[in-house]
């Protein structure tokens, strides 16, 4: 295991991925939870970190573009991976040269399906329930220069009955995602 990981978490919205993600880490004894960017000072996920004493910094969408700045704030925390729970900005490619391979994301439904720009929150339930798809699920990926491409960590899946709204879908993938996200991240850090 990598000694003395610590990684960043990235998010825009509630961020419930992100408070158990907060959680799961918050007494362990080799990975750090140091650091929560933001990129919406509005967002719900600023009162969680704040719940769970991690430092926050919002940032707009030309400091985040900005390498100078983001690798120094970065470096200033000794980041050593990022996790985007919920992050809607595509992740610049000057990160993802500087943090390679050390970069994950989860998406709410299973990929290659239901994935891309735009497609995030209820619009990826809605399209699962269009579709007449019997399952969805979550994959947790690598992060590479497009939405939703990078290489597959790991997918786990749920059924959508007939009946099933997308509220419905949204609350079973949910639940798949707060089981799953802190343990494939523990995992991928520690191999």
């Amino acid at each position: 295991m990598n000694k003395g990981a610590r990684v960043v978490v990235l998010a825009s919205g509630s961020g419930t991925n992100a408070e158990a993600i907060f959680s799961y880490f918050k007494n362990h004894p080799l990975i750090d939870v140091v650091l929560l960017v933001c990129n919406n000072p509005e967002a719900q996920v600023l009162k969680r970190a704040q719940k769970f004493g991690i430092p926050v910094r919002v940032v707009n969408r030309n400091e985040f573009n900005d390498k100078r700045y983001m690798l120094e704030l970065l470096s200033s925390e000794k980041v050593t991976h990022l996790v985007l729970a919920g992050f809607l900005w595509l992740i610049p490619a000057y990160l993802i040269h500087a943090f390679p391979g050390r970069i994950v994301n989860i998406h709410p439904a299973l990929l290659p399906k239901f994935g891309g720009k735009g497609m995030y929150g209820m619009r990826v339930h809605e399209a699962v329930k269009n579709a007449g798809e019997s399952e969805s699920g979550i994959t947790i990926h690598l992060v590479n220069e497009k939405y939703d491409e990078g290489k597959v960590l790991f997918q786990a899946t749920c059924a959508v009955g007939d009946d099933d709204s997308p509220e419905q879908i949204a609350t079973k993938v949910h639940r798949l995602e707060h089981e799953s996200y802190p343990k494939v991240i523990e995992d991928w850090i520690s191999n």
